[in-house]
């Protein structure tokens, strides 16, 4: 895979009309097929952020590179053939009649013929499961399947690079699981990946690089398990460290040590039993 910066910010700053500072000098590169976190309390920037890469906001200060092109003169219309944003609510980004005239609005400006947009729904109802909802309007879908159709409508398009807002939130078992495949898919594919999350353990999971916010501001870009694991930051940040670093912590005060390379339950049952065995042979000797 061919590995250049994709994405370029470099000091980027932008303040709402009621005076909300909500970027202070953001920078950060993201290469082509990373995936990346941006994780932060509520109103630490992390939303408006991602509205200044497909253009909805543009920045009063810094650059932003999309490949080798400066975004400041691009419409939202330009960017958005290459930038695919889902939104935490999916009923902000969803208004047409029927799941089918959503599907074919999204694929509306890419330049296809008539029978080529009907491929793509066609496929898009059957890998997203909603060939029988194809007739219902989006609003009266359930809140997992309107989240399945804004995810749907975008990956419709193929952009180069996709942004999932709390892709998580509210979501079942089997809803994350569909999640977690399709990231995978894409990622196959060399899909440039961000995804805003509060949830602290999907990220451990499955996120490998995190850039941290708070008040506008980056406080830590690097390792997903680096940072999580770091509690002044996770404090400074307002969130909450997995538990199966809290899990480490009180073994820690009982006298066992455990490695830095476990970050999952297995990883720790594992060692656990390593343990128990190791004794149970000194038992046996004695």
């Amino acid at each position: 895979m061919e590995n250049y910066s994709q994405i370029l910010v470099y000091d980027i700053n932008y303040t709402y009309e009621n005076g909300t500072n909500a970027l202070k000098g953001i920078d950060f590169k993201i290469s082509k097929g990373e995936l990346v976190g941006i994780m932060g309390k509520n109103a630490a920037g992390k939303t408006t952020l991602i509205r200044t890469l497909n253009g909805l906001l543009k920045p009063q200060g810094g650059i932003i590179y999309i490949g080798k092109e400066n975004t400041k003169n691009k419409t939202i219309a330009t960017l958005s053939k290459k930038i695919g944003i889902v939104f935490q609510n999916p009923a902000h980004q969803l208004f047409s009649n029927t799941v089918e005239e959503e599907l074919r609005f999204s694929l509306k400006n890419l330049n296809l013929t008539n029978e080529e947009i009907q491929n793509k729904i066609e496929l898009i109802l059957k890998q997203f499961n909603l060939e029988k909802y194809r007739n219902r309007s989006p609003l009266n879908l359930s809140g997992g399947e309107m989240k399945k159709l804004a995810i749907a409508s975008i990956i419709c398009r193929d952009p180069e690079i996709l942004i999932f807002d709390e892709p998580t939130l509210g979501q079942d078992k089997k809803e994350i699981e569909f999640f977690i495949n399709l990231l995978k898919n894409e990622q196959e594919k060399g899909k440039t990946i961000i995804i805003i999350t509060h949830n602290i353990e999907f990220a451990l999971k499955y996120i490998p690089r995190t850039i941290l916010m708070a008040d506008g501001k980056i406080l830590a870009d690097g390792p997903t398990k680096k940072i999580l694991d770091n509690k002044l930051l996770i404090k400074r940040a307002s969130l909450v460290r997995p538990q199966i670093f809290k899990f480490k912590s009180e073994l820690k005060k009982l006298g066992i040590d455990c490695p830095d390379y476990i970050y999952n339950e297995k990883e720790l049952a594992n060692f656990l039993k390593k343990i128990l065995i190791k004794k149970e042979k000194v038992k046996i000797s004695e």
